[in-house]
């Protein structure tokens, strides 16, 4: 039988065709949209929720994903055989249909988003609890968004699968493009011409749809844009219209009260069998630079990370500026948590700078996040910070567009804009090469002048000895000597001096 071109071409200029066509996407578009916002919340759960909510979601992915949609399609729709109340809701082909999609594509949307999920950084999250977020709070301004992009190639190709699966809905009568096909080629017999453009209209609506998505991509994806780098005209434009600078920390006025900045007292750590703190004591004075040193393995890191809550302590107590802050032994209050980590600034060893973010947003967001100025004063306190540290120049650029050395003063940068009292540094320099170290040690010698309270974790032993008020060396997870560099390097009254010479290579001078 000769294939019939012009009954073929006259199908696109059939009515039932096109309605067919808004059916699809219509049932398509929500289905995946709404099954995406499920899954999401199932991907939630799954990662970090109780057992109790966990095991169930696990199950409901496992059995979701095991049972074929056509089998769920025609249970739904009849279900109202079973239970006849659901018969206004579920009778209607196109809920019941929308609702099968829907709960199905959730396990499948779910496993998408873990994925996503798990591909952000642990330094993300890490990087917003030091700026003292909550847990929704980082959810929402730092790891979905980053999730998202991550997962979208995969969620675009599951919306094109989606449409193509909304065929099946044929079964239960909904006049989609197949069933619509189906009843044309039951009257005149012409089923390779009707079955043909069923499939360029489904061609059609995939080909729109990958068009709008791969926009959206082009869109989000930041390694697509270019450098946009001010020159010293725009730089001296933004200056002029900088007023007072609003970034000035609390240092000196804290500086002058009573309390310690710190009192460590007792402070344990351990990793399993692995006692990693053993009975650390340690009070740091207003305005005092102290440099940890001590060889890898030591406790260093783990200290710090304990003064801001980024890890728990299994006994002791950390009093800050006079107040209880951290207790190994009780339930901590998260809000009084969250206040004390607010008073501290930390800046990464891996710089942990937001990277959906310019450098700008990166500086801004915390101080917009915590409502401490509006926008416009945000604004300039982060422009007056930026040039403070070199990279006015650099505010519209992304993370990744900067040196590591530039990374590093941004995040100096994105820490002082909470105005913090204390200032906590992890290994700042040793992620960075050698000729891009002396800039970020600038940067800390400044605020070291300007009286900032620092905790600096190093293994640049000449800055230690020429910034510090006190050095102080840890070795098996205590403290072995607290001294000032006039000490290290005149005194030879105690074999733990003689060990911080050793290992700081540092000769004694009578």
């Amino acid at each position: 039988m000769e294939f019939d071109w012009g009954y073929f071409f006259s199908l696109f200029g059939f009515a039932d065709f096109w309605r067919a066509c808004v059916t699809v996407i219509v049932i398509s578009s929500l289905s995946w949209f709404i099954g995406m916002i499920l899954g999401f919340i199932l991907a939630c759960a799954k990662l970090s929720a109780p057992r109790w909510i966990k095991i169930p979601v696990e199950l409901y992915i496992w059995f979701f994903r095991s049972i074929p949609l056509m089998v769920l399609l025609v249970f739904v729709y009849n279900l109202p055989q079973m239970f006849p109340v659901t018969q206004p809701l579920l009778g209607v082909p196109f809920i019941a249909g929308l609702i099968s999609m829907t709960v199905t594509e959730a396990a499948y949307m779910a496993e998408i988003h873990r994925g996503g999920l798990l591909s952000v950084s642990k330094g993300q999250n890490e990087a917003g609890h030091a700026l003292s977020f909550s847990f929704f709070g980082i959810q929402r301004l730092i790891v979905i968004p980053q999730a998202f992009r991550i997962a979208l190639p995969t969620l675009i190709n599951e919306f094109i699968t989606v449409i193509k699966l909304s065929s099946i809905l044929s079964v239960i009568s909904l006049p989609e493009l197949l069933l619509t096909g189906q009843r044309l080629y039951a009257d005149n017999f012409l089923v390779m011409e009707t079955l043909l453009a069923v499939a360029v209209y489904y061609v059609m609506i995939v080909t729109l749809f990958t068009w709008l998505f791969k926009w959206l991509e082009n869109l989000l994806n930041l390694q697509r844009r270019t450098p946009q780098t001010l020159d010293e005209h725009q730089c001296n434009t933004l200056r002029q219209h900088l007023h007072v600078p609003v970034a000035v920390t609390q240092t000196q006025a804290v500086a002058s009260g009573r309390p310690a900045a710190l009192d460590l007292r007792d402070i344990h750590k351990s990793w399993g069998q692995h006692h990693v703190l053993k009975g650390v004591n340690l009070k740091v004075e207003n305005g005092e630079v102290l440099s940890i040193i001590g060889p890898s393995g030591s406790g260093k890191t783990t200290l710090i990370r304990t003064i801001n809550a980024l890890e728990s302590i299994d006994h002791g107590e950390i009093i800050l500026y006079g107040d209880d802050y951290l207790k190994g032994d009780a339930v901590m209050d998260k809000a009084k948590m969250r206040a004390g980590v607010r008073r501290i600034g930390m800046v990464f060893q891996g710089f942990n700078l937001f990277p959906h973010r310019t450098v700008l947003d990166n500086v801004m967001l915390a101080p917009l996040y915590h409502k401490l100025f509006d926008r416009e004063v945000a604004k300039e306190q982060a422009l007056y910070l930026l040039d403070r540290v070199g990279l006015l120049a650099h505010i519209h650029k992304y993370p990744h567009q900067l040196s590591g050395g530039q990374q590093q003063r941004v995040a100096i940068a994105r820490a002082l804009a909470l105005k913090p009292d204390i200032m906590l540094f992890d290994e700042p320099t040793s992620a960075l090469d050698p000729e891009l170290v002396g800039e970020v040690l600038k940067v800390i010698q400044s605020l070291a002048h300007e009286g900032m309270t620092m905790l600096i974790v190093t293994h640049e032993m000449e800055f230690a000895l020429s910034i510090s008020d006190r050095v102080i060396m840890m070795e098996h997870g205590v403290v072995q000597c607290d001294a000032s560099p006039e000490k290290i390097r005149h005194d030879d009254s105690s074999v733990a001096l003689s060990r911080v010479r050793e290992f700081m290579q540092v000769k004694f001078s009578p």
